[in-house]
């Protein structure tokens, strides 16, 4: 077994020239990733920024991202955050020529969480205020299964819109699914699974996710 912190020989000069050392340059490495990250991400008048359909006043979409496909197809509303290592991506292939301009369309005001994918086909449509977790996901298409003589990888069912209403809130780890419509100003839970219509003023959870508490619009 390795020794323990506290075993460590830090009394030789040696040692704690070489602890000093390791300190400095992760000190060094942090204050890089930081400048780095922040040169790195896109704002709008950036030259990632002006790939996009729109790309709204105040908004930003932070560095690092894990895939940015057909950027003139997603539309960002202003004062917008894109947390980092999210997915967006709108149609098929990359740099594909024949896609429709509109297909992921973010709010204003909205809050992507880190490590969310948005991945959309045929339509996409967040409204504005609309705040997630980490790690959701978001898709207008799915694999088939109906098949048994094709692998499910080379299976696909036909796009079906994706509607979230302003002012909702997504947990952590929400799941959205194709067809899917959530009202507006609805909390939906952490893990739960939306696979159809949540009215507005709600709270739902579960997989797939029920209403379990309707508010009042009035109060």
């Amino acid at each position: 077994m390795g020794m323990m912190p506290q075993e460590l020989p830090v009394n030789t000069l040696a040692t704690r020239i070489r602890f000093r050392s390791m300190a400095i340059s992760g000190a060094a490495f942090r204050r890089f990733w930081t400048w780095g990250t922040s040169r790195a991400a896109v704002w709008p008048g950036t030259r990632e920024a002006d790939r996009f359909g729109s790309f709204g006043g105040g908004s930003l979409l932070c560095f690092p991202w894990d895939t940015l496909l057909n950027p003139q197809a997603i539309h960002l509303g202003e004062g917008t955050l894109i947390g980092p290592h999210v997915v967006l991506s709108a149609g098929w292939l990359p740099d594909q020529i024949e896609v429709d301009a509109h297909i992921v369309t973010i709010g204003d005001r909205c809050l992507i969480g880190r490590g969310s994918s948005i991945v959309g086909h045929e339509s996409i449509t967040i409204g504005d205020d609309v705040w997630t977790g980490h790690h959701c996901h978001i898709t207008d298409m799915n694999h088939g299964y109906e098949r048994a003589d094709i692998p499910i990888s080379q299976q696909h069912q036909a796009p079906r819109p994706v509607s979230i209403g302003a002012g909702s809130w997504l947990g952590h780890g929400v799941i959205v699914l194709p067809g899917a419509t959530i009202g507006r100003g609805v909390t939906v839970g952490a893990g739960s699974v939306v696979t159809g219509v949540l009215p507005d003023h709600c709270v739902a959870v579960g997989a797939p996710a029920r209403v379990i508490v309707q508010l009042d619009e009035d109060r």
